[in-house]
């Protein structure tokens, strides 16, 4: 995609700049991070907090994961216990912010998502024709780190044909012949709702009996995503200057003969499961396993970084502290994250528009930053 979240799809490659460089974390102060004293530090305490909870279930030896700067587990143990009553000044007290950077290369693209909604039915009738798929039973997910460790936060998903894993039926085989051993969640009024919320990788749905719930990912079928943003500039239809969320629906909509065609050259095709609606002023839930908090949860490329993680980001118009929380196939490399906005038109706006270049500050536990030192380089 152009510039939104993708969730746990076959990643794309890191980007040809950082590919040989080595992560560089330098140590700064707190002074240096544009903006800080005016962040804020509430919202991000409080999705630390949820995180916390994640950490606390896992072994006390267990790898933060990324390129293994965040130590293990025991490292974060001592902030999680203070997070529970902090003062004001809790980042400041408890952490140390290091720069990160591939290289010497301190800037990178930062994005933007939000958690769309659609209307529902559990009954196909009138305009609700477009079916919601669970995860097929015969979707097979492979975690290739298991084969190896340089394949760390990678994976295929296809279905098992003789004694061969091949990529499942694509977008446009999907929508002409279903998928008959798959069940339906709910019918939809709205395939191009539906297209753009597999783009997000969750959401919720408005029902038809005035009930609510949430869709959250659960598989995909194993093919590369194509972003339509990227196609439409191709043909002309749009510049890259005014692609957007807003501008590609907005096409779609004018072009209705065209619309099914376009959305197919995106091969991938994403399935969902029913989750309960929970506290509506937060997300769905992220791949840390808590739920998303508007502006203070990020999505980071997880073979680099850390979730669970604090990190400043400096990209305007964000500027704040989030928390590591989600990942998405989009999200690759060091300096890189995508932004999550919330729910409703204010936050689709906003993710729709958000694309800047700018830095990221990792906060480390001060224990652990006394092992790392000023300057640590990570192959």
């Amino acid at each position: 995609m152009v510039f939104f979240a993708l969730w746990r799809i076959p990643q794309p490659p890191v980007p040809q700049a950082e590919k040989n460089l080595n992560l560089r974390l330098t140590q700064i102060g707190f002074a240096q991070l544009p903006g800080w004293k005016a962040a804020d530090k509430i919202s991000a305490l409080q999705s630390f907090q949820r995180g916390c909870v994640r950490l606390a279930a896992k072994p006390a030896g267990a790898s933060m994961g990324g390129k293994g700067y965040a130590g293990q587990v025991s490292d974060w143990l001592s902030a999680c216990a203070a997070a529970q009553n902090a003062p004001a000044d809790f980042f400041e007290k408890n952490f140390t912010p290091y720069q990160l950077s591939a290289g010497n290369q301190k800037t990178g693209l930062f994005t933007g998502y939000f958690e769309p909604e659609i209307k529902g039915s559990r009954a196909r009738h009138g305009a609700f024709q477009t079916p919601v798929y669970a995860l097929p039973p015969d979707v097979i997910r492979v975690d290739l780190s298991l084969f190896s460790k340089q394949f760390t936060g990678e994976h295929v998903s296809g279905r098992i044909i003789g004694q061969r894993l091949v990529p499942y039926a694509d977008r446009a085989a999907i929508n002409k012949a279903g998928i008959a051993n798959a069940r339906i969640l709910f019918w939809t009024d709205d395939p191009v709702a539906l297209f753009f919320l597999q783009i997000q990788g969750s959401g919720r749905v408005k029902l038809d009996d005035g009930s609510s719930a949430r869709l959250g990912y659960a598989g995909e079928n194993g093919l590369p995503y194509t972003a339509i943003g990227r196609n439409l500039i191709a043909q002309g239809a749009l510049t890259r200057e005014k692609v957007s969320l807003a501008t590609i629906r907005d096409w779609l909509a004018k072009n209705p003969g065209k619309a099914q065609a376009m959305m197919e050259n995106n091969r991938s095709y994403i399935f969902f499961e029913e989750r309960p609606l929970g506290d509506v002023a937060l997300g769905a839930t992220g791949t840390l396993g808590v739920p998303l908090t508007p502006r203070a949860s990020l999505a980071i490329d997880p073979r680099v970084n850390v979730l669970g993680a604090p990190y400043y980001v400096d990209a305007a118009p964000v500027r704040g502290l989030l928390i590591g929380q989600d990942t998405g196939g989009a999200i690759r490399g060091a300096v890189r994250g995508d932004v999550f906005f919330g729910f409703g038109e204010a936050a689709e706006r906003a993710a729709g528009v958000m694309k800047a270049t700018g830095k990221m500050v990792v906060l480390l536990p001060r224990a652990l930053a006394a092992k790392l030192g000023r300057q640590k380089e990570f192959p």
